[in-house]
């Protein structure tokens, strides 16, 4: 059965029944899906949640559909794990990693959020779907629209990597690239709703497209043996994830599923773009603009549609924000790589080179529980790293060359200090490159 309620005005509380709508027409505030949290009770259990499926979808009762889903069989409950080189690294003793970057099939948290908006496409009668995107969103969308067998366009800025432009192209949608920004291909992606009465995943579908983001918080949970960490970080863009994450620890506890330790959410952002990490620093709830400026392309989005709400999930929680500049997120991309196996795309580097700047603070203690949020693959933006790893050498098939070459290798790895000049000191357990 179906808990929803309808929808609530997130600022004025007007509501309305279930339908595409995302902006009061009171107030102009945005809508989010109420449910029916006493009928719940008893009936939606760890035991309940168990017994579905492996995928996002074992979350159904927690989710908007009425029906059933249509798309999404392989997308969520991706690893969860704990981080012990990395901890080792960091001097922390309880780090976990929440790896979104392996979700299928186009290896990005998104996957959650698109398999609930085209099922709820479906639902609603729409026979074309679209989307605005950074890139992540894009590929996800082409890729559930063709398995429900729907019409899809997708809009993304002209300047994206490569790597996400074929990640959608071979799904079959029909790509329009716009000179400018995210915020620019987001406005007009409103008009287009306006005119055709399509599907936009995050515009007229929103409040249905961001409940997928709790799924992200629910598998923590239940993951994490239905506890909840003492810190959690996760990279900002638009600002869906971040208050679904805090949505999601809030309704498990109101079920009785989890305890409340007064989980703390953590805001990441690229310091080229980072108006929510401005503001919480700040103190004000105010998010000004800002024209992107960084190599992390899909978190760059400069007028976040709910950076509002980020702030209000950081400062609720008892959390902070930080942001990494560009050479930040790279070398934070290589110690997730070298430590842990996972690549992540700028993103995810970000995210870590956040945790790390937040743990050297003291405000994320090193001795207590930590859950670092990877969001996207990095094979997806090779050219976040091809100019920071070197090339191999070639050598003929030779084992004397071989030889010769291993020797190379031990003068090169040989620890040079000066005479003269002292070692500058790095802290304990913290990567050099992140200091």
């Amino acid at each position: 059965m179906s808990y929803v309620v309808g929808l609530k005005c997130k600022e004025c509380g007007h509501r309305t029944g279930i339908a595409p709508e995302h902006v009061c027409q009171q107030c102009f505030g945005p809508y989010e899906v109420e449910y029916d949290y006493a009928a719940m009770l008893g009936k939606v259990t760890r035991e309940s949640i168990a017994a579905g499926p492996p995928n996002l979808w074992r979350y159904k009762d927690l989710l908007p559909l009425s029906g059933e889903p249509k798309t999404g069989f392989n997308s969520g409950f991706t690893p969860f794990r704990k981080a012990l080189r990395l901890g080792q690294e960091l001097g922390c003793t309880d780090l976990w990693i929440k790896d979104d970057s392996c979700n299928y099939p186009t290896y990005s948290y998104k996957e959650r959020v698109v398999s609930v908006a085209i099922s709820k496409a479906v639902e609603f009668g729409f026979d074309t779907v679209g989307c605005a995107s950074t890139g992540n969103l894009a590929n996800s969308t082409a890729a559930h629209a063709a398995m429900a067998g729907l019409r899809c366009f997708v809009m993304i800025p002209h300047d994206l990597e490569l790597g996400k432009v074929l990640g959608s192209l071979i799904f079959g949608p029909t790509m329009v690239r716009i000179r400018g920004t995210y915020d620019d291909v987001n406005r007009l992606c409103t008009e287009i709703a306006d005119k055709y009465g399509w599907a936009i995943v995050n515009v007229n579908l929103r409040p249905y497209y961001t409940e997928g983001a709790k799924t992200y918080g629910f598998e923590i949970a239940e993951q994490f043996g239905w506890r909840l960490p003492q810190h959690t970080v996760v990279p900002t863009a638009g600002g869906t994830i971040l208050p679904k994450i805090y949505k999601a620890y809030r309704e498990l506890i109101e079920l009785g599923l989890v305890q409340d330790n007064q989980p703390r959410i953590y805001c990441a952002q690229a310091a080229g773009c980072n108006p929510v990490v401005k503001a919480i620093h700040k103190g004000v709830d105010l998010i000004e603009p800002q024209k992107p400026n960084t190599m992390a392309k899909s978190i760059a989005i400069g007028n976040p549609a709910d950076g509002y709400y980020v702030w209000h999930a950081v400062k609720d929680s008892g959390g902070w924000g930080e942001s990494a500049t560009d050479r930040e997120i790279v070398d934070a991309i290589k110690l997730l790589a070298r430590t842990e196996g996972i690549w992540t795309e700028p993103a995810g580097g970000t995210t870590l080179a956040a945790a790390v700047k937040l743990i050297q603070q003291g405000r994320i203690p090193r001795n207590e529980s930590i859950v670092i949020s990877i969001t996207g693959n990095g094979l997806k933006t090779l050219e976040a790293v091809q100019n920071d790893l070197p090339m191999p050498e070639v050598i003929e098939a030779k084992l004397s060359e071989f030889d010769k070459l291993l020797e190379r290798q031990r003068v090169k790895a040989r620890p040079v200090r000066p005479a003269t000049a002292p070692l500058q000191a790095v802290a304990p357990h913290v990567h050099a490159g992140l200091s």
